[in-house]
Formats: C-alpha cells, sequence, structure tokens
C-alpha cells in the first residue's frame, strides 16, 4: 500500500546548506576581487580590460539583441563583478561535454523520427501558412508533424485529474513521468498509488523530477523510496554547493506517457495546488491535454533522450513503440527545446503564429518578460488589425517577476493590444491560439528563462477540433479577468513605475 503524505514540506536542511555554501563561494569570490582591484592598480586595470572583453564578448553573441544590452549594462554598472557573474548564469553556455552527450542521446531516438512525406504534402495542400510554421518546428526541433492522433484539453487542471489517474490504471507495460515539481500531497498520492501498485504488477515504472524545482516539495528519502517500491529514479541536474554552469539550466517539461499509446501534458505540475486543493495564490489557472495515437511517439523519444541523457546509459527507445493511430482529424506536432543548443523553437514558433495570424492572436502567460524582437512583434500585429489579447497573473507567485511582467503594458497597450489580469489567482497556463485553426499548449512561458535557460515542451496544433476548445477556455478565463485600460494605466504610482524600471534591468536572471 502506497504511503499518504501530509501536504507542506518545511524546506529541507540540505537546501539551506547549498545556498549558504553557494552564497558564501560567491562573496568571496566578488569580495577578493574588489580586494585585490584596490590593493594593485594594475589589477584594477586588468579587472577594467577584462570587463571591457567581456562587454565585446557578450556583444558578438548569436543572441537576442535586448537580452545582451541587458547583460552589458548590468556589466557595466558591476565592472568587476558582472563579468563572471554572466559567465555562470547569463552566458547560457553548458559544457562541452554535457552538448555532446545530448546530441548523442538525441541522435539515438532520430531513427523513430522520420518525417512521413505525406503527412507533410497534405499539410501543404490544406494551409501552406502552417506547413510553413510545422517545417519551422521539424527543423529546428527535429520533431516531425503527423495526423492520425486525437487530442483531449482539459481546464482548469482538476477537470482532467480523474483522466489521468483513468490512464495510467490502463498502463500494461511502462509509464514514463517527467515533471519539474513533483510535490507531495493529495494529487500525488493519488498517482503513486497507482504507480506502486503497477510497479508490483511488473509495469516498467520511470519518473524524471527537477532537483530545484521538487526537493523543497518532499520529505528526506522520497527517491529512495519509490526505488525501494520498483520505481526507477531519475534526479535531474541536482543541486550541489558549487557555483556550476549547468546549475541554472532546468527541466521545466511536464509529461506522461503510458504505453506509447497515451501522452499527457499540459502547463501543470504534480502538486496540489495546481488542483486547487491547496490556494497559495487565490485559484490556480492551469491545462492539461491528453493526445493518442502516432504523436505520442514524439513525447517517448523525448523521455528516452532525457532519461539516456541524465543516467549516461542509453534507453533503447525500439520495445517501447507500439501501433496506435487513431482517426485522422487534423495535424499534431510536439516539439521540445533546451539550452544544449543555439536554437529556440519556442519563441521562434510564437513569433511565426504572430506572424501569420490574420484575425486574431489569444495569449495566456504566467510570465511577459519580453525581449525587443517579440514586442515589436506584438505591436505591429495589433497596429495591423489583428485582435491581440494577452491574459497573466492578478496574484503574482514571485514578487520580483510581475513588476517586470507589467513593464511592457504601456507600449503594447499603446499600440493596441489588450491586456488583462487572472483577477481569482495565478494563471500557469501557456497558450498561444490563433484565428480558429492554430494553436499551441505547453511549458514554455514568455520569459528569458524558458527561452534561453530550461528545458521545455509543447504541442502545436492545426486544423483540430481541440484549437476550438483552447479559445473558448482563453475566452472563458478572459471573463474573469480585469482588462487593463492604458489611461488608468498611464496613472499608476511613481514608485510603481519604478520598481517596474529597476526590476526590467534584471530581466535575463528571471
Amino acid at each position: 500500500m502506497a504511503k499518504q503524505h501530509k501536504r507542506g514540506v518545511k524546506l529541507p536542511v540540505r537546501v539551506i546548506l547549498i545556498a549558504l555554501l553557494i552564497g558564501i563561494q560567491l562573496a568571496v569570490l566578488v569580495a577578493s576581487i574588489y580586494f585585490l582591484s584596490y590593493k594593485a592598480i594594475w589589477l584594477y586595470v586588468l579587472f577594467e580590460a577584462v570587463s571591457i572583453c567581456m562587454v565585446i564578448y557578450v556583444v558578438n553573441q548569436r543572441k537576442n539583441p535586448s537580452y545582451k544590452i541587458m547583460w552589458v549594462v548590468f556589466i557595466l554598472i558591476f565592472p568587476l563583478m558582472g563579468g563572471v557573474i554572466y559567465l555562470f548564469w547569463g552566458g547560457g553556455r553548458v559544457f562541452p561535454h554535457l552538448k555532446k552527450r545530448m546530441r548523442r542521446c538525441e541522435k539515438e531516438v532520430r531513427p523513430v523520427l522520420r518525417q512521413d512525406p505525406r503527412v507533410e504534402s497534405r499539410l501543404e495542400f490544406v494551409d501552406m501558412l502552417h506547413a510553413r510554421q510545422s517545417r519551422y518546428l521539424r527543423r529546428e526541433s527535429g520533431f516531425p508533424v503527423y495526423t492520425a492522433t486525437s487530442a483531449e484539453y482539459f481546464s482548469p487542471v482538476e477537470k482532467g485529474w480523474p483522466r489521468l489517474l483513468e490512464e495510467l490504471e490502463k498502463a500494461e507495460h511502462y509509464i514514463f513521468i517527467e515533471f519539474f515539481i513533483l510535490a507531495q500531497g493529495k494529487m500525488w498520492d493519488s498517482v503513486h498509488q497507482i504507480l506502486a501498485r503497477k510497479a508490483a504488477a511488473g509495469v516498467d515504472v520511470r519518473i524524471i523530477f527537477d532537483d530545484f524545482g521538487s526537493c523543497t516539495r518532499q520529505y528526506r528519502g522520497f527517491a529512495k523510496g519509490l526505488r525501494a517500491e520498483g520505481i526507477q529514479v531519475s534526479v535531474f541536474n541536482p543541486l550541489r554547493p558549487s557555483l556550476d554552469l549547468f546549475m541554472n539550466n532546468r527541466n521545466h517539461r511536464k509529461m506522461v506517457i503510458i504505453d506509447g499509446k497515451t501522452a499527457i501534458s499540459g502547463g501543470f505540475n504534480i502538486g496540489d495546488e495546481y488542483v486547487n486543493l491547496w490556494h497559495v495564490h487565490g485559484h490556480w489557472m492551469d491545462n492539461l491535454f491528453i493526445l493518442k495515437g502516432d504523436a505520442v511517439r514524439s513525447y517517448l523519444a523525448m523521455f528516452c533522450a532525457m532519461w539516456s541523457f541524465i543516467t549516461r546509459r542509453k534507453m533503447d527507445i525500439r520495445p517501447c513503440l507500439t501501433s496506435c493511430p487513431a482517426p485522422a482529424e487534423g495535424f499534431v506536432q510536439p516539439y521540445c527545446d533546451g539550452p544544449l543548443n543555439d536554437r529556440n523553437p519556442a519563441e521562434g514558433l510564437y513569433m511565426q503564429i504572430l506572424n501569420t495570424a490574420q484575425r486574431y492572436v489569444y495569449i495566456t502567460t504566467p510570465y511577459l518578460i519580453l525581449d525587443s524582437e517579440m514586442t515589436t512583434l506584438l505591436c505591429l500585429a495589433a497596429k495591423s488589425g489583428i485582435d491581440v489579447r494577452i491574459i497573466t497573473p492578478k496574484i503574482w507567485d514571485k514578487w520580483y517577476v510581475h513588476p517586470a511582467t507589467q513593464y511592457s503594458y504601456e507600449e503594447l497597450l499603446e499600440a493596441g493590444v489588450r491586456i488583462y489580469e487572472y483577477t481569482p489567482g495565478f494563471i500557469h497556463s501557456k497558450i498561444f491560439v490563433s484565428d480558429d485553426r492554430v494553436a499551441t499548449v505547453g511549458t514554455v512561458n514568455m520569459d528569458f528563462r524558458s527561452f534561453y535557460f530550461h528545458f521545455e515542451c509543447g504541442t502545436w496544433f492545426s486544423n483540430m477540433d481541440v484549437v476550438g476548445d483552447i479559445k473558448a477556455d482563453v475566452l472563458r478565463i478572459m471573463e474573469k479577468s480585469e482588462e487593463i485600460r492604458l489611461d488608468k494605466w498611464r496613472r499608476r504610482p511613481l514608485g510603481m513605475r519604478l520598481k517596474q524600471s529597476i526590476l526590467h534591468l534584471f530581466a535575463p536572471f528571471m
């Protein structure tokens, strides 16, 4: 019998110690730089020269211009330590051996991700604009477009929670789970009971969770207890008390794959707040979708590649494959993104949807920390007569991110973009839906962290009934949201303006 747990986990001593040790290392590093620079003038000149070289290096990086400008400003304001901090947290760089390992893991699953030319031709015949979006995704992320896939959409997540449990109960061969946050509580208990029972019955149960996202939400020995039940567990990027370049890169993906027949994803994590059993930030608005059919193969490939990357042992995808086509309705294309390459398929897809919209684009995102390119595209679309609407939270989960989210409001409102704040609580859904024909739902926030630092995933839908369900959900959320008016926004207090401007400078950290 699976052990029941109470919600709410005290901050582990391990986390406190790691944070303390990293803080001490950073303080010693910064203090040493300043001390040496004032003791020897030649060292001061050297550090200034290094800062100038660092600025030149940042400017010449193949990165978003807004992102580079923010870091240049930071380095110039803090010339002695700004460059060091950029190397550790801002460069988006990881060690070459990690890139090599990820490429090898992705190469192992690539043979099962071949594009069916008949599907591609059919999409071109049905909608050439969507075919261009699909080709972009395939080129940048490596995942094909499928038909023969059905999709169900649920929002808020508590509506889909019973279906999640129902699908887990159907598992006969394997259950693969990957989440940023896996928090103990009632939601986890309901999932855990099924997983423990299935593992005891011989089902291959594997779990990946991010250590940073989950460590404060689990009791000591959590992973060890699961392994004792026959569940295989891999912890992504465990926290260590060191200034590690890769520690800033987290696994933000959310997925469940069952027998190669069903994939479940969305914006949700496994935690009581996601099904509104715990109202930590008011009502939590999030989504969940279920895929059945050929497109499940892409989520299976994502999981297998990540498992091989973490464990350094090849996970053979071939025994996990199964043929389970669903009735062909439209087009589905899962995709993933990550910091181990120089491509940003998720951000590029968002831009493509904005570029090709003919009537409207509706967006929901918990964080709206925009670069100049995305801001320009949103404004151009609105000025061109496209109905652009964005929904963000009224109740924030991070005090320092919310003002940075609001920083872009005035420019967007002046261009004709309509902005809403979800008043009952916190909206965590990440949605782009346009023209009743195309949508993407997944884990990708509209911020630097999702676009540059995190491993993410999402699914693109074209000419499917589920697009209508997604649009209807956004409109329902809009009805419960407060529209921000430009005239009123311009009269906001000076203190609020100042806070937004200051925190915007630190947007690359958020």
